[in-house]
């Protein structure tokens, strides 16, 4: 049987509706996940993580790697004192995201979170090495992503520092992509775009979409797709969950195994508390992340439901920053 190989990944992607744009496809099909992700990390028993690696002398093992690097799930690929630091997305949720960028010829593109460099590559294939700037904060994953992208053929700018700050030596920018959740939207990502420029980010389990006003405001709704990420590090770090809180008072079983509900619970962020987020949910008839969106202005963030300015606001990120 022959290895696994990219087009068996583009397959799978096209196979669920995705990489509709000749020109991603094109990109996936060209740029070898495998120089990106050399080894990586699947749970073992006794909850151990197991290393499966390109050059392990094992044939077997060095088999599940292939088949992992071209199969459509997300690999861990740092981790340090049992903490996720970075991965290699899943690939089907690197396309949806790539094509909701709508990127054209010429564009600038910012990307926060460089991970293994899988993505800047394909970033880099569609636009050019000096229309790409991504940016980490960990030196030893720039380090690493600098050469597999070499080792790939592709020299996008490489920058190690705080992604909440961006890149002023490179901006503006027409697009910026982070690749890590963040809580808030840093103040440098909408002063470093152009007029019109898109910002794709997840925040609360969700993927959303802001354009940059000529004033410097930035406003836009989420996509449908569920977006689950490493947290920025940094200056816009999301909070760590405290948990250990139990199951919300006043919330109904159900309500907690929706993932309509889950996600207004995570874009209120304490703001409501449970019962009033779920009183909210079913007066609106239960919204799905589309009818949701956030609005940056005059200093000011705030989420929205189905209007900037109804009835259904409250702010965004924690009680107490605001």
């Amino acid at each position: 049987m022959a290895s696994a190989g990219p087009a068996d990944l583009v397959r799978e992607i096209v196979a669920q509706g995705r990489l509709r744009d000749p020109d991603w496809r094109a990109a996936f099909s060209q740029v070898p996940r495998e120089l990106f992700v050399p080894f990586f990390y699947v749970p073992a028993p006794g909850g151990r993580m197991d290393r499966l690696w390109r050059d392990d002398p094992d044939p077997g093992r060095r088999a599940r790697w292939r088949e992992g690097v071209y199969s459509d799930q997300p690999l861990a690929t740092r981790i340090r004192d049992g903490r996720l630091l970075s991965s290699s997305s899943q690939p089907s949720l690197m396309a949806t995201m790539l094509e909701h960028l709508q990127v054209t010829d010429g564009m600038n593109v910012l990307e926060i979170g460089t991970g293994p460099g899988y993505n800047a590559a394909l970033l880099s294939h569609r636009l050019g090495d000096r229309k790409v700037t991504t940016v980490d904060l960990d030196p030893d994953i720039t380090d690493a992503a600098r050469g597999h992208l070499a080792d790939a053929g592709y020299r996008p700018r490489v920058v190690t520092g705080d992604g909440a700050q961006g890149c002023r030596a490179h901006a503006p920018y027409d697009r910026i992509i982070a690749t890590c959740t963040v809580a808030r939207i840093p103040d440098a990502w909408p002063a470093q775009c152009t007029t019109g420029g898109l910002i794709l980010t997840p925040l609360a389990t969700g993927l959303l979409g802001l354009r940059v006003a000529a004033d410097g405001s930035a406003a836009g709704t989420f996509h449908s797709t569920p977006a689950y990420f490493v947290p920025l590090r940094g200056g816009a770090a999301v909070p760590s969950d405290s948990g250990g809180e139990g199951l919300p008072s006043g919330v109904p079983p159900h309500a907690l195994n929706d993932d309509r509900f889950r996600f207004l619970l995570a874009l209120t962020d304490g703001h409501l508390d449970p019962a009033e987020a779920y009183a909210l949910w079913g007066r609106t008839g239960h919204p799905e992340r589309e009818r949701y969106g956030v609005t940056v202005q005059e200093g000011r963030q705030w989420v929205w439901l189905d209007d900037p300015e109804g009835p259904h606001t409250w702010p965004l990120g924690e009680p107490d920053e605001q």
